[in-house]
């Protein structure tokens, strides 16, 4: 593994850090903040999933997790989105390819030697961060925006036991029945929709649900709210009676200025459920 950075910050150090993935099949970066607390011991992590577009810079940079974070005592992690480099297939549209990997295990051509970000998230990074790091592997949470809301609550409720609590911004809620989805879902799984299912949060909380606390904000002026769909699984967590609190954000949009409006109350909230006995 290769320091990329490390920044001094909120008494913790944010640092950039590159490695060869075997789940990506090419090298992967992420950024990573500690607080102090983790010089004395492991902390608690929160995983932090960016949207379309991004890598590990842009909440990293924009989110203003940090100072929250540092506060509570929590680790972030800021995975990239996808994989990246030379050889790795990519798309002309900004939402294929490079920099949109959805979380999934692509199994079709030409995505599928590289795109398996379900297991880079889930599996490959975590254990690498427990290894060579102060990361208390048995406190986990995750939140995500966008894309990465998506992902947060699909990892969540996939993989019962893992994250004590789970959060998002203007998640994409029901991507089978959006364009932000179909499309890329038929992408890297093919067409047999019955391989969407776990990708797909309204979905998900249908079928099983999330074993502990939600919270969700979206805003009301968000430019790209129909392909969101926060109405489905509003009624999907209604007819569960799903422990979660759903929020319309007046006026807020899709930027990081909403993300890093409600960012303090989405870190105390993970904190609630990280220290919990």
């Amino acid at each position: 593994m290769e320091t990329v950075s490390e920044n001094r910050a909120f008494g913790g150090t944010q640092g950039v850090y590159k490695h060869a993935s075997t789940a990506t099949g090419g090298d992967m970066t992420f950024g990573l903040f500690l607080p102090e607390e983790a010089k004395d011991g492991p902390v608690p992590v929160l995983w932090y999933l960016s949207g379309l577009t991004c890598t590990h810079e842009n909440a990293m940079t924009k989110a203003g997790a940090q100072a929250w974070c540092a506060e509570q005592g929590i680790a972030i992690v800021f995975p990239d989105t996808s994989p990246r480099g030379e050889g790795v297939a990519d798309d002309d549209a900004y939402d294929l390819g490079q920099g949109a990997g959805f979380y999934v295990n692509a199994t079709q051509q030409p995505w599928a030697p590289h795109f398996r970000m379900w297991d880079y998230v889930a599996e490959e990074l975590p254990a690498l961060l427990g290894e060579n790091f102060a990361i208390d592997l048995d406190r986990q949470a995750i939140t995500g925006h966008s894309m990465g809301g998506h992902g947060a609550l699909t990892l969540a409720m996939n993989l019962p036991g893992r994250y004590k609590s789970v959060s998002a911004f203007a998640p994409i809620s029901n991507p089978t029945a959006s364009d932000w989805g179909r499309k890329q879902l038929s992408a890297y799984l093919g067409d047999d929709e019955a391989a969407w299912v776990k990708h797909d949060a309204t979905l998900m909380m249908r079928e099983k649900g999330f074993d502990g606390p939600i919270l969700i904000d979206t805003g009301t002026s968000d430019q790209f709210i129909d392909l969101l769909k926060p109405e489905a699984l509003a009624q999907a967590a209604a007819e569960r009676r799903q422990q979660a609190t759903l929020r319309m954000q007046p006026g807020y949009d899709h930027s990081y200025f909403f993300v890093s409006t409600f960012m303090e109350e989405h870190v105390s909230f993970h904190a609630d459920a990280l220290y919990q006995n």
